[in-house]
């Protein structure tokens, strides 16, 4: 993806935000230069992937693959290994009108997916087989708002504004809007986008970055290149 590109999703995506009436916290607006003079105060921000993340998916088709995150807050793996502290994370998801998110699972992370505003959200379930792995002949069970719901394979589960549902381990899903953009809420326990996403197919999770500007604001994928150890 272009640098140039990425910043204007980070700016569409900030606009919409506000529109929700959801105020980020500070470092969202923080620039290249912010993250470098905040030095070691910005440690654990930084450590833990919380701020901006756009991916395309390492497909080059965002505008029909691809999402726009924020991540708010995050605990530690240590922490969740050994059952106390900082347990949970928290993020924003911006998906487009028919822009999915493709069929992924996760192995440790368990998540509440909430329709914060706008369109419907629509979410495509199914379960996994007895090693774990995508099983297009088995479905779910979830709760919505605290309600368990059985959900066959390969349906279609959707959330208008302020429903949610809880996603578990080994529930397999794929995500898109309908009828608008949709501002996602996800509350989890500990994120670890570098090793706990599992896709169905072999995709990227992270962008190929096209230097084409300075970047306005830098994604968490960034962090590792662009700040000091």
């Amino acid at each position: 993806m272009q640098r140039s590109t990425i910043n204007d999703l980070i700016a569409d995506a900030a606009e919409m935000i506000a529109r929700h009436g959801f105020v980020l916290p500070p470092f969202a607006n923080w620039s290249p230069d912010d993250f470098v003079a905040q030095g070691e105060r910005a440690r654990r921000i930084i450590d833990s992937g919380m701020g901006w993340d756009v991916t395309d998916y390492g497909l080059g088709t965002f505008d029909e693959t691809g999402l726009v995150l924020f991540t708010l807050r995050n605990g530690a793996l240590a922490d969740l290994q050994r059952g106390r502290g900082m347990c949970y994370a928290e993020k924003l998801l911006i998906t487009r009108e028919d822009q999915l998110s493709p069929m992924h699972t996760h192995v440790m992370k368990a998540e509440d997916i909430i329709n914060r505003g706008g369109g419907t959200l629509a979410l495509e379930l199914f379960g996994s087989d007895s090693k774990g792995g995508f099983a297009e002949d088995r479905g779910v069970q979830v709760r919505c708002d605290g309600i368990p719901r059985e959900i066959g394979p390969g349906e279609v589960l959707r959330l208008a504004p302020g429903e949610s549902v809880t996603l578990m381990p080994g529930d397999w899903h794929a995500f898109w809007g309908e009828g608008g953009d949709v501002l996602v809420g996800e509350v989890s326990t500990v994120n670890d986008d570098v090793t706990d996403n599992v896709f169905r197919d072999e995709i990227g999770r992270f962008p190929a970055v096209d230097e084409d500007v300075a970047p306005s604001r830098l994604l968490v994928s960034d962090y590792a290149t662009w700040l000091p150890a």
